[in-house]
């Protein structure tokens, strides 16, 4: 790695990114047009300290993760987030590994559904973004590191979440995340960290591993879902699964359906905010 030569790249890319670009508020004195550090840092989610060190030059060895993150967080081009991995001395993953850079054109469209609960995901079903509206639905996801962002494990082996589901529901939902993670393993053989998620999921839950030693296929896609929020009750909301295909990206969408209830609870929500995580 050459630290000065990504730390100023860094610096020099975070100055040219206006907040209100990357969804969030301009208000207030600002020595700069671009990002703070401390926005930059929320955006890739990871601490200030290390974003001022990477740009220092102190800090040395950043893993692909991080630059990735860092890539989406500055809305860099392929060809910027390229270099960008170059700067870090690592190779940018190649057709092998699981795509996780979400485009200009995606990231577009995704500043234009502000107020639509929204997340993005990797074919492996691992979180790569979600908007404000996403997070005031479902909870906090900056905290989540290493494979609790990983939509999988967290179903099969994390705590429980938000979405209501009967039984038999459950086990169809699980299904379909199997099947679809089967899916990707087979596009992408050659992904260690798949393997790696994979081998995890197989050893912690005796489910996962027998829906996958049956050899089960499917695939999570639209369903309805009722959310049990902590402020707002009860959400009953259309969930659609889109598929990029290109960067192989997952984009979640919830919707309600107009003058109901619940349309009017995510109308509420828009309003909360993300009050609703420390209420």
């Amino acid at each position: 790695m050459a630290p000065g030569k990504f730390g100023r790249t860094l610096h020099r890319w975070r100055d040219r990114v206006p907040p209100e670009a990357a969804g969030l508020p301009a208000g207030g004195r600002r020595r700069t047009a671009g990002l703070r550090r401390e926005e930059l840092a929320q955006l890739a989610g990871i601490s200030v300290d290390y974003v001022t060190r990477l740009e220092q030059g102190r800090a040395s060895n950043p893993s692909p993760q991080v630059v990735e993150a860092l890539a989406r967080a500055l809305r860099l081009s392929a060809d910027e987030r390229e270099h960008l991995f170059h700067l870090a001395g690592l190779v940018p993953p190649g057709p092998d590994a699981v795509p996780a850079y979400i485009t200009p054109s995606v990231q577009r469209l995704l500043d234009r559904l502000s107020g639509t609960p929204v997340a993005v995901y990797d074919a492996a079903w691992t979180l790569l973004l979600a908007n404000p509206m996403y997070t005031a639905l479902m909870g906090d996801t900056s905290g989540w590191r290493g494979f609790e962002r990983n939509g999988v494990w967290r179903n099969f082996l994390g705590p429980e979440g938000r979405v209501r589901h009967t039984p038999e529901e459950r086990r169809a939902f699980l299904a379909a995340l199997a099947g679809d993670l089967r899916d990707a393993a087979g596009r992408y053989h050659a992904d260690l960290g798949l393997q790696r998620l994979i081998g995890e999921l197989h050893a912690g839950s005796e489910l996962f591993a027998e829906l996958w030693d049956a050899g089960t296929v499917g695939r999570h896609e639209a369903s309805r879902k009722t959310i049990d929020h902590p402020r707002v009750g009860a959400l009953t909301l259309d969930c659609d699964v889109l598929t990029v295909r290109g960067p192989d990206l997952r984009i979640m969408i919830y919707t309600a359906e107009p003058g109901t209830e619940d349309a009017d609870r995510l109308a509420l929500l828009a309003v909360l905010g993300t009050q609703s995580l420390t209420g």
